[in-house]
């Protein structure tokens, strides 16, 4: 749990795990930094064993008075994944681990996706009697309306659907048919707390969300970063950022914002500690976990 003005942030865990051989991950990879970078990336962050990037996959759950709001909603179990293996037919204790911290399902007021890829969409959804249900039932799931639409007019195209390995049908279709979906574009505001901001190039409608609270900030940044070598090297992309150009801007202006306001940085992937703030160097960036 982490402590925000006078809020808290607490991760919900469905896994933490060597998961993607890093120099595929990231296609300018060197192997140099690992020996650059081992008091930090070693063991929490990179397992040199396997060449392995140790990613987190979990979720953010904020208090903020009595509501409780959920940002990214991982892998989900149940979900047919066969082009990601580890992730396929997976069967984690997520909802356990959310209600020891204090929350069931239908507490949950609000669910905001920084994106819609696969691994941070699909706990939106549960099976229940063999269909896809909101797993939050009482939220108003707040999407991107860029990345909807996108992946909406991919998925009905025979050619290209079903997109995000079928997570686009039994995780956000579901949701919308319920009529529990909030699109948003652009800048704007939630409430007093709360805002989020475009960051297109991971994904056409990537979304940075912000908290403030008694003049402190934070910041979640879903996948504009996945790893803390990325604060050293905002060049550097993954495979799946969809725009490399606009990535690049959106992830330097997320670092950039983070070292200018000391807002807490709170990715959907990094390793423990989980969270840093970002010092700026020069022009460069460095993490304080």
């Amino acid at each position: 749990m982490f402590t925000i003005g006078n809020l808290t942030a607490t991760r919900i865990e469905e896994s933490y795990e060597p998961n993607f051989d890093a120099a595929r991950f990231f296609p300018d990879w060197r192997p140099e930094v690992v020996h650059e970078h081992r008091d930090w990336m070693v063991s929490d962050h990179y397992d040199p064993a396997t060449g392995m990037l140790k990613l987190s996959v979990h979720s953010w759950l904020l208090k903020i008075g009595a509501k409780n709001i959920l940002i990214d909603t991982c892998v989900g179990n149940d979900k047919p994944r066969a082009h990601r293996p580890m992730w396929h037919l997976m069967r984690t204790p997520y909802l356990e681990r959310l209600a020891a911290a204090g929350v069931r399902p239908e507490q949950i007021d609000l669910v905001m996706c920084t994106h819609l890829h696969v691994d941070h969409i699909g706990w939106n959804t549960r099976l229940e009697n063999g269909k896809w249900v909101p797993t939050f039932p009482n939220a108003k799931y707040v999407f991107s309306r860029e990345d909807y639409e996108h992946y909406l007019a991919l998925d009905r195209d025979p050619r290209t659907g079903p997109v995000n390995g079928g997570s686009f049908r039994d995780s956000v279709l579901p949701v919308v048919e319920a009529g529990l979906a909030q699109m948003v574009t652009g800048a704007g505001a939630l409430d007093e707390y709360l805002s989020y901001d475009p960051a297109p190039g991971h994904t056409p409608g990537t979304i940075a969300i912000n908290l403030a609270a008694k003049g402190a900030r934070a910041t979640f940044c879903g996948d504009i970063l996945h790893h803390g070598v990325q604060v050293y090297h905002p060049e550097w992309n993954s495979f799946a950022c969809a725009d490399a150009a606009n990535a690049r801007i959106s992830r330097r202006r997320i670092l950039e914002q983070c070292a200018g306001s000391g807002a807490l940085l709170l990715p959907a992937h990094f390793g423990a500690p989980f969270v840093c703030h970002i010092d700026a160097k020069g022009d460069r960036f460095a993490p304080r976990f």
